[in-house]
């Protein structure tokens, strides 16, 4: 999907949210655990409710990592039925990859390739040969973590050099050297807040993957405050606070009436910068 056509569909379907497949088998109405294979039959319920308030899904794969070959499978038949089902949703696979050179190359293979997602999380700390091979393939995004919204990013990401540069930032700049805003976005967290603004000083134009909203306490108005810009430059996701909805057999339900509030709330802040 190129940012032209991301950018269409924000517009035309008044929504810039994320729903965050982070699917725990533990936590999925019990009734599932009955069908073959029920992390599948959960997405898929939970993937046609909210599509209509959406435009991109990121399953975590952390969560379908820890149920083995089993969770692979699931995660695959999920993406597949994205693009089957709901073609022009953004697929992100949240897996945060980086290596060196030809252990990031196979990563790269392995999701732009096989699993054929839109995009991918990628950590930055090992520099750009760890990079770089993610950002190879036309039509695919990096999705670079920047400036996240747990508690222990203060100890590297907000810490000053010689110049006063906080590492973030050096980051972001780094970032737009070796990508572009047409196939590099960054992840920066919905409970920053305000520096979501020094976010924008260094990357005016770049899309950013905002995570921390619902469950996290991040709220959407700051995250607009600070980041919104003229052809919106968010993806805000939720996950527990949307999936999760429910523990009974209205989850699907349930889940579409919490991603329907977001974009009801997304279409208002749309309209300010149209």
């Amino acid at each position: 999907m190129t940012r032209k056509e991301l950018v269409e569909q924000i517009f035309q379907k008044k929504t810039f949210l994320c729903v965050g497949l982070d699917t725990d088998i533990k936590k999925i109405p019990t009734y599932l655990l009955n069908d073959p294979d029920p992390i599948v039959a959960f997405n898929q319920q939970i993937i046609d409710a909210t599509a209509p308030y959406c435009v991109a899904f990121k399953p975590n794969m952390a969560f379908y990592e820890s149920m083995g070959v089993k969770g692979i499978a699931a995660f695959e038949t999920t993406v597949q039925y994205i693009k089957e089902n709901h073609p022009h949703h953004f697929v992100i696979a949240d897996a945060k990859r980086g290596d060196i050179g030809n252990t990031s190359a196979m990563y790269a293979r392995t999701f732009f390739e096989e699993y054929d997602v839109d995009a991918l999380t990628v950590a930055p700390y090992m520099g750009v040969d760890s990079v770089s091979p993610f950002l190879e393939y036309e039509g695919k995004w990096v999705i670079l973590l920047a400036l996240t919204s747990n508690a222990g990013s203060k100890d590297f990401q907000l810490t000053k050099n010689e110049e006063g540069e906080r590492l973030f930032e050096r980051v972001l700049k780094k970032g737009l050297e070796w990508g572009n805003t047409g196939n590099l976005m960054f992840v920066v967290g919905a409970t920053r807040g305000s520096l979501i603004g020094d976010v924008r000083k260094v990357a005016p134009e770049s899309f950013l993957l905002v995570p921390g909203v619902g469950a996290q306490g991040g709220s959407l108005e700051e995250v607009c405050k600070y980041g919104m810009t003229k052809d919106c430059g968010l993806l805000v996701n939720s996950s527990r606070g949307i999936i999760y909805a429910s523990d009974g057999e209205d989850f699907a339900e349930a889940s579409a009436a919490k991603a329907k509030a977001l974009q009801e709330q997304m279409a208002a802040e749309l309209a300010k910068i149209q």
